[in-house]
């Protein structure tokens, strides 16, 4: 393990506990690979929320070549979310990007999450960077994230919503007394050019249940955009029994799905165990990240796929490997609405 992530390995472990914040040198290359030469070092103020590295994160400008950020997470799916609101260019390059997330020699995150000027009448822009440095349209897990650290960088209190700007449209989240955040995702894509599939629609110009031939096995899929595109299934055509999403290959099976020459623009998987009809159990492989233990968007998607197959209600638990998130897919306004936490890890600067 390298000295960097042998430090961020401390550094998550001292989060953990309600002490004082630990006090690290990381050295931290945005640009070149393990063998180039390392950056300057720089300092990683990790702590618990609202803690005196919070005030300090929001107030320290004596650096300009210092890109300050903190690192949430929502569930278990991590990103590295950076105040943008100064400029609408993000403050590093995709290729940065995926630097910063490489879990060995970077920060590590699933993403980079920017807050930017808002546009189009928002209140805030959101853009995110994938942790292969592509740029997808939009990340629930994110925008409960983006939520919760706008609040932190306006110092809100108590209950608050605002519209964000995001490649998948207006997103409206809602801070909640109790922390989590409700946010109202949108009306589901269901025809397959929108998605874009190239899968012959199958219900109301919909693609339900479609049969999708990966590498010789038939599965049942139903595919829906929640501003991005998703593949949804409940098991191949051959499977007799429920599927038992645990004893998936994912990393495997998952890059099969994702770069099928079915969906032109690549797609999130979600592999789907039906516990009753209004519990519903997933593992996600995502586009441009691989293997996360949660994915907002896919939950949405999910239940979603799950009540124009007819095997749940429009409201459901979709349970992730990171945690439970609470969906409902509202019939009077055909939007799908999304509650979770989302929660501050650490805070740190890198050298830019």
């Amino acid at each position: 393990m390298s000295p960097a992530a042998t430090t961020l390995f401390a550094a998550a472990a001292t989060v953990a506990a309600p002490t004082a914040p630990f006090r690290a040198c990381v050295r931290l290359p945005l640009r070149g690979g393990p063998g180039a030469p390392r950056r300057a070092v720089t300092s990683m103020a990790v702590s618990t929320p609202r803690s005196a590295a919070a005030a300090s994160f929001l107030e320290r400008r004596e650096s300009e070549r210092a890109l300050h950020f903190v690192k949430y997470q929502g569930l278990g799916n991590d990103f590295i979310m950076v105040d943008n609101r100064d400029s609408s260019v993000p403050k590093v390059t995709p290729e940065e990007a995926a630097k910063l997330c490489d879990r060995n020699f970077g920060i590590g995150a699933d993403g980079v999450i920017f807050v930017m000027p808002g546009s189009n009448g928002a209140d805030y822009t959101m853009r995110i960077f994938n942790s292969d440095g592509s740029e997808p349209e939009m990340c629930g897990n994110g925008v409960r994230c983006f939520a919760r650290f706008i609040a932190e960088l306006e110092n809100l209190q108590g209950t608050h919503s605002f519209t964000i700007h995001t490649g998948a449209g207006l997103i409206i989240p809602e801070i909640q007394s109790d922390g989590q955040v409700k946010v109202d995702m949108g009306e589901p894509i269901l025809s397959g050019p929108d998605i874009p599939t190239k899968l012959q629609a199958t219900k109301n110009k919909a693609v339900v249940q479609a049969e999708l031939d990966v590498e010789g096995r038939p599965w049942h899929v139903t595919c829906v955009s929640m501003g991005n595109p998703h593949c949804v299934t409940f098991g191949a055509k051959d499977l007799e029994q429920v599927l038992q999403v645990d004893n998936l290959k994912l990393s495997e099976i998952g890059p099969k799905f994702e770069h099928h020459e079915m969906f032109p623009a690549r797609t999130n998987t979600e592999y789907v165990q039906v516990l009753s009809h209004s519990h519903l159990k997933m593992r996600v492989w995502e586009r441009g990240a691989g293997a996360t233990l949660a994915c907002g968007t896919g939950a949405c998607a999910v239940v979603v796929a799950a009540v124009l197959e007819g095997r749940a209600e429009r409201k459901c638990v979709v349970d992730l490997p990171g945690g439970p998130l609470k969906i409902e897919w509202r019939e009077d306004d055909n939007h799908v609405y999304m509650t979770g936490p989302a929660e501050a890890v650490f805070y740190g600067s890198v050298a830019h």
